[in-house]
């Protein structure tokens, strides 16, 4: 956990904002380390946190947060973290063995043009009831991360599709009064309308997604990851955008960090943007403000 991080965001395990839909992207860089971060300052908020691990596997993530001082398998059976390891639940939709059962979660994985649909569900139904434990144990507002929402462009499914994806697990978990969404690609009764009663939920969502390449348009490709992040953007209200130094390789400095905050405040302005310089080590990261290294001005 980075504690200079959460003095940028103004935010502690302690005291912490809900209702944020939080989005971290790369671009010719590595955002992890701040999934990593967030990972570990949720469950030591003692929050309930639903984790879509898409590209890594429970050991890499526990590994890491072993350095940083969190234990997510005491997590795990204190039944404070839901992992859904992709990788694994992936193989048991694409090589259905006999005897096992394939990932409900995944589903899309068979038809990707179908959209999310099974994938919400197992979110929505992981997190109804998130603040009852095992044992009695109370827990705080749910957290739902995603590492990283960009892979599901490569398995098939439409920039489209997981927009929705996005904005209804925002409205899902956020909000804390009762809404009633209409689906455009989940359809729960005949109405076509679905109540979600989230008045005791109101948490938090972390995605990651990366872009590759120099920033430019998407021409005339309207699903590619470019007009994923914008839409992605439109919906947060914080984006960390990490990206490599624009002088090139340093040693000492790993990269740069744009803290956007979309929400306005009382007085109907928008917060600044800032810029930070970064290096991560391995039990933490520094952040720097820009020109305030000695090793990069």
């Amino acid at each position: 956990m980075f504690t200079e991080l959460n003095s940028i965001l103004n935010a502690s395990p302690d005291s912490f904002t809900q209702g944020e839909f939080i989005l971290v992207t790369d671009r010719q860089s590595d955002a992890s380390f701040l999934i990593h971060h967030f990972l570990c300052f949720y469950l030591r908020a003692r929050c309930k946190v639903l984790f879509l691990g898409l590209v890594q596997s429970l050991n890499h993530y526990s590994s890491v947060s072993q350095r940083l001082g969190v234990s997510l398998a005491q997590a795990k059976d204190k039944g404070q973290l839901i992992f859904l390891e992709g990788l694994k639940d992936s193989l048991s939709v694409l090589i259905p063995q006999e005897g096992s059962k394939a990932s409900e979660a995944m589903d899309f994985l068979r038809d990707p043009a179908a959209g999310l649909r099974s994938l919400y569900q197992f979110v929505r139904s992981r997190l109804s009831g998130a603040a009852d434990g095992d044992g009695g144990e109370e827990w705080g507002p749910p957290v739902l991360l995603v590492d990283d929402v960009s892979v599901l462009l490569s398995l098939g499914v439409s920039a489209g599709a997981v927009l929705d994806f996005s904005h209804y697990c925002r409205a899902t978990v956020c909000s804390r009064l009762k809404v009633r969404v209409r689906r455009r690609f989940i359809v729960s009764d005949q109405s076509g309308v679905l109540p979600v009663n989230s008045e005791h939920l109101q948490g938090n969502v972390v995605m990651l997604t990366r872009c590759d390449g120099e920033e430019q348009e998407d021409e005339g490709d309207d699903e590619g990851p470019e007009n994923l992040l914008k839409g992605l953007t439109h919906q947060c209200s914080i984006a960390l955008h990490v990206q490599g130094l624009p002088t090139g390789f340093c040693r000492d400095i790993h990269g740069q960090v744009e803290v956007c905050w979309r929400q306005k405040q009382t007085d109907g302005q928008c917060t600044p943007s800032k810029l930070f310089q970064y290096k991560v080590h391995d039990k933490g990261a520094s952040f720097f403000a820009r020109g305030t290294s000695s090793a990069v001005l």
